[in-house]
């Protein structure tokens, strides 16, 4: 499914394939070779998606641009099943297993691996050839990559890169209150953009 969105409308090469139940939304480019599977959702939310050359997306990944941080993969990537990246920048050649996650502002660097249900967070920084492995969290620039159970380390690491103030440009609340009301007032405000988009 094509989707116009903002006025703008996906771009796909004669030589990529989307497969029919893939949503495709925006200003999403997909070049040559590339391979969308079924049930994935391109979206670009204010900023584009880019896929390089001979990159794949597979079954029901989801990747978002943002108006800060566009979305672009570099030449022959894959992204893994149910994997969900938003606003972030993949090089070249890098593999991203079942389940990844990649968060707002992050840099991937060349040939590296994110394996299955690893989280490269938040303007996380992986240099070239780097490896997060099953499960781990990659945090920080330079990244640190530590166990999940390792909470402490993670979050002396992810407070100060500012969640709430990079993504939803709001403060972090005091203790016993919650960011939901203003987040879901604020990000359902800019996703009811989507009331003007229709299908090509």
């Amino acid at each position: 499914m094509l989707i116009t969105h903002e006025g703008r409308s996906p771009s796909v090469h004669p030589t990529a394939y989307v497969a029919p139940n893939a949503t495709l939304c925006g200003d999403v480019r997909v070049a040559a070779d590339c391979r969308v599977l079924f049930g994935a959702v391109l979206t670009a939310e204010g900023g584009p998606v880019e896929l390089g050359e001979g990159s794949i997306v597979m079954e029901n990944a989801v990747l978002r641009g943002t108006r800060r941080d566009p979305l672009v993969l570099g030449r022959q990537v894959l992204v893994g099943p149910t994997s969900y990246l938003t606003g972030c920048r993949v090089e070249d050649e890098v593999f991203l297993a079942t389940g990844g996650r990649v968060f707002n502002g992050a840099r991937i660097g060349t040939r590296s691996e994110v394996r299955i249900n690893g989280i490269v967070h938040l303007r996380t920084v992986l240099t070239a050839d780097s490896t997060v492995p099953i499960g781990w969290v990659a945090v920080g620039d330079p990244a640190r990559i530590l166990p999940p159970e390792d909470h402490e380390g993670i979050w002396e690491v992810q407070k100060e890169l500012d969640f709430p103030g990079y993504v939803f440009g709001l403060d972090r609340p005091g203790e016993g209150r919650s960011l939901m009301p203003a987040i879901s007032e604020r990000f359902g405000r800019r996703l009811g953009r989507h009331n003007d988009d229709h299908q090509i």
